[in-house]
C-alpha cells in the first residue's frame, strides 16, 4: 500500500477543511486595519497547517488558463527539442523525467526518481540593475510563437502578487510591515516551475514528486482538475487539498520555518498521479536574494526558546538543496556555485 493510502484520514473532507481560505481583498483594497487582520490570519495558518488558500488575489483566470496552455505546448514538444534547453548549473531550463529526487528529505526516503518533467524560468536579465547571484539566464524553445511572452506575463504577475503579500508575512512574524523589502529588492531568487506528470502506473514507493518540504520563502501553486497533490497534516494524515475555484494554494517553505524557530510549519507534501490523464501544475517559488542572511527573528527567541538555527547565507542553503536533489548538479561543483554570489 502506498504511503499516502496508509496514512489517509478517515474523513478526507473534514481533514481538508483544516486548510483555511484567506481573503486578500480587504488588504489589497487598502481597508483600515486589513494588514493586521491578514497578518494574524497568515500567522494562524502557518502555525496550524503551513498551507492556506488565497482568494481575491487579483490574478485573472484567463491568464492562468492561457499559461497552462503554454505549458502543454512546451511539454508536447519532441524530447530532443526540450533537451536542447537542458537544465543549467543554476536550475533554469528543462528537467527531464527521472532526473530529480527528494534526497534531502527526512519526510520519506523515496528510492526512485520523481515521475515528472519540468521547465523552469526566472527573472529576465533586465529585471534588476545588476546580475542576479546564483541565477542563469532563461532559455526559450525555438518555433513556439508567443510562448516566451505568455509565460513571462504569468511569471511577472505572480512575482508582483508575492511581493504584495510580503508585508502580511512580516506582520505574521511579528516584524514591521516593511521588514522584508530589502531582502527582495536586488535579485530576488524566484522561479516558476511548469510541471507535467504523464500517466504512469506507480508502485508503492513511486511518486510523481516525492514527499518534501519547499526550499523557499513561499510557494504559490496553480493546479488543473487532475488530482495528485497530498500534504501531511500535523496529525500525520496525508490529505488531498481540494480545488477551490478562484483561489491559489499557498505554502511556506524552510526559510520561514527557520525564521520562526520552527513555530511556523514548512509542511511536507508530494504528488502521486493515478489514472490515465496527464497532470499539469505550476509552482511559483518566491525567495530573497541569495546574498541575504537567514536567521531566527527576535519575536521567536527568549530564555526558554533559544535559536535552533545559526545564521546562514541563503546561497549556502540553495546550493545544498540543489546538490541533494538534482542529478545534473553532480557535474557542477557545489563550491564553485557557492562562491559566485
Amino acid at each position: 500500500m502506498h504511503l499516502f493510502q496508509q496514512h489517509a484520514p478517515a474523513d478526507m473532507d473534514v481533514a481538508a477543511a483544516q486548510i483555511p481560505v484567506i481573503d486578500l481583498g480587504p488588504y489589497f483594497a487598502g481597508e483600515v486595519g486589513a494588514l493586521d487582520v491578514l497578518g494574524a490570519q497568515v500567522r494562524q495558518a502557518c502555525e496550524d497547517v503551513g498551507f492556506f488558500y488565497i482568494a481575491n488575489h487579483g490574478v485573472l483566470q484567463d491568464l492562468i488558463d492561457r499559461t497552462f496552455e503554454q505549458s502543454k505546448r512546451f511539454h508536447a514538444l519532441p524530447l530532443e527539442e526540450k533537451l536542447k534547453l537542458r537544465l543549467d548549473p543554476y536550475n533554469i531550463g528543462y528537467l527531464a523525467m527521472n532526473a530529480s529526487t527528494q534526497g534531502h528529505s527526512t519526510v520519506h526516503k523515496a528510492t526512485k526518481p520523481n515521475q515528472n518533467e519540468s521547465f523552469f524560468i526566472t527573472h529576465e536579465p533586465n529585471a534588476f540593475d545588476r546580475p542576479i547571484p546564483l541565477r542563469g539566464e532563461n532559455m526559450w524553445p525555438e518555433n513556439l510563437p508567443g510562448f516566451r511572452e505568455g509565460v513571462l506575463e504569468y511569471f511577472n504577475t505572480l512575482n508582483a502578487l508575492a511581493q504584495r503579500m510580503l508585508p502580511a508575512f512580516a506582520v505574521a512574524l511579528g516584524m514591521p510591515a516593511d521588514h522584508f523589502t530589502p531582502f527582495f529588492t536586488e535579485g530576488a531568487h524566484s522561479t516558476l516551475r511548469m510541471l507535467h506528470y504523464p500517466p504512469t502506473k506507480l508502485k508503492d514507493n513511486d511518486f510523481g514528486t516525492g514527499p518534501h518540504t519547499d526550499n523557499a520563502f513561499l510557494t504559490i501553486l496553480a493546479r488543473m482538475d487532475v488530482p495528485g497533490l497530498r500534504l501531511r497534516l500535523p496529525s500525520g494524515e496525508w490529505v488531498v487539498p481540494p480545488l477551490i475555484p478562484g483561489t491559489y494554494l499557498v505554502n511556506i517553505g524552510n526559510y520561514v520555518r527557520r525564521m520562526s524557530n520552527d513555530r511556523f510549519l514548512s509542511t511536507p507534501h508530494g504528488v502521486i498521479v493515478e489514472g490515465e490523464q496527464d497532470r499539469y501544475s505550476m509552482a511559483y517559488f518566491h525567495s530573497p536574494s541569495v546574498s541575504n542572511t537567514i536567521e531566527v527573528l527576535p519575536p521567536f527567541i527568549d530564555e526558554d526558546n533559544p535559536p535552533k538555527y545559526e545564521p546562514v547565507v541563503l546561497a549556502d542553503l540553495v546550493t545544498e538543496f540543489w546538490a541533494a536533489n538534482y542529478a545534473h548538479q553532480k557535474d557542477h561543483g557545489k563550491v564553485e556555485l557557492k562562491h559566485q554570489y
